[in-house]
């Protein structure tokens, strides 16, 4: 190994974030089995063909699928193709594509975000309801849309019923219905039931299916389980966005890689099996408590607050929220239980001394 090998090389794994984590194996055979001859680019390929259908296995006949770069981009693709600039997308507080999104949204798409309360992550539909108002006002922004994340930011999931309220009240408004599922995969795993069961049945008109945090490379799909007028768009807003792959193929054999066999939810399910492991760990001791429930993969932990900075020495970790001492936990598809149980003899030694 050399110098530079040696200074870039960190064994240990850590808890900030399911993005941190390598790719799973069987995803780089797959883009290594991709890597041969030529095929035509920017998707007209038998790799991306390959992964729509696989797609359509998973969510339903009619599915149709976008591949894209990444969850902010595939985000506001998704976005950008339903609404027009003078309209709006109703989000929870705190929700990726409010906070986290460096703007993207507005400033591609030119439409305005409109947060409202959320309860342990989630949007109610009494709360999305009330902001939509102001309906053929010309001095207004309109309504155009409804968007969660699933999972949510605080690692709580949405039932089938609750989406299926929130499409209900998007449709009966006329607005379009979209799912942020950077972690769907640990969402569909937490509740047990099938992906065609949450997000088609339920009357989601677009889902953007993640890749990146459960196993990937890199990319995101954008998932369409049944035709819809934004479709028509789609394509030339996700060339416009620079989200179009010229070599689809590699974005594209990752999602079929991690679909075979159900390699998604095994990565995501064993993601919830750490964080909850971790939780029932650091629990146990006194001055530490869960924040909010913990659904998927992520544990959100209150401290005692002295604390926070001698773990952070020795473990990187992001901090949710400062004055509550709140910090976040993320755990991923290479999670071991032993690196859970020294992190959690870590927190215990920290605090208790």
């Amino acid at each position: 190994m050399s110098r530079v090998q040696a200074a870039i090389v960190k064994p240990e794994r850590h808890f900030a974030s399911d993005n941190n984590a390598g790719v799973h194996p069987n995803v780089l055979a797959a883009l290594a089995d991709a890597n041969g001859g030529h095929v035509t680019g920017y998707g007209d390929d038998p790799y991306t063909h390959a992964a729509e259908a696989a797609m359509r296995d998973v969510f339903g006949p009619d599915t149709q699928t976008f591949f894209a770069f990444t969850g902010t981009g595939a985000n506001v693709v998704t976005l950008a193709s339903a609404l027009r600039p003078y309209q709006a997308v109703v989000v929870p507080a705190l929700t990726h594509l409010d906070v986290d999104e460096c703007g993207a949204f507005e400033r591609f798409a030119g439409s305005k975000i409109r947060d409202v309360s959320a309860h342990n992550g989630k949007l109610l539909p009494a709360d999305a309801a009330a902001a939509l108002r102001g309906f053929g006002d010309q001095h207004h922004v309109q309504p155009g849309a409804i968007s969660v994340s699933q999972a949510t930011e605080v690692g709580t999931v949405y039932t089938a019923d609750e989406l299926r309220a929130l499409a209900d009240l998007a449709h009966a408004h006329g607005l379009f219905f979209h799912v942020d599922g950077a972690r769907f995969a640990n969402a569909v795993a937490a509740l047990g039931i099938s992906a065609r069961d949450l997000i088609t049945a339920t009357g989601v008109d677009a889902l953007t299916f993640g890749g990146t945090k459960n196993g990937a490379m890199g990319g995101e799909a954008i998932v369409f389980p049944r035709p819809h007028p934004a479709i028509a768009a789609l394509p030339f807003v996700r060339k416009s966005a620079m989200q179009l792959a010229s070599k689809m193929r590699f974005v594209a054999v990752q999602f079929t890689a991690l679909l075979r066999d159900d390699l998604w939810l095994k990565n995501a399910a064993h993601a919830n099996a750490m964080a909850r492991r971790l939780a029932d760990r650091v629990c146990r001791i006194d001055g530490v408590s869960l924040a909010y429930p913990l659904d998927a993969n992520g544990a959100f932990v209150a401290l005692p607050h002295h604390a926070i900075p001698k773990l952070q020495q020795q473990k990187h970790f992001y901090v949710w929220d400062e004055r509550a001492s709140v910090v976040r936990w993320m755990t991923s598809w290479d999670t071991t239980e032993d690196d859970v149980d020294a992190f959690a003899e870590l927190v215990e030694t920290v605090i208790c001394g």
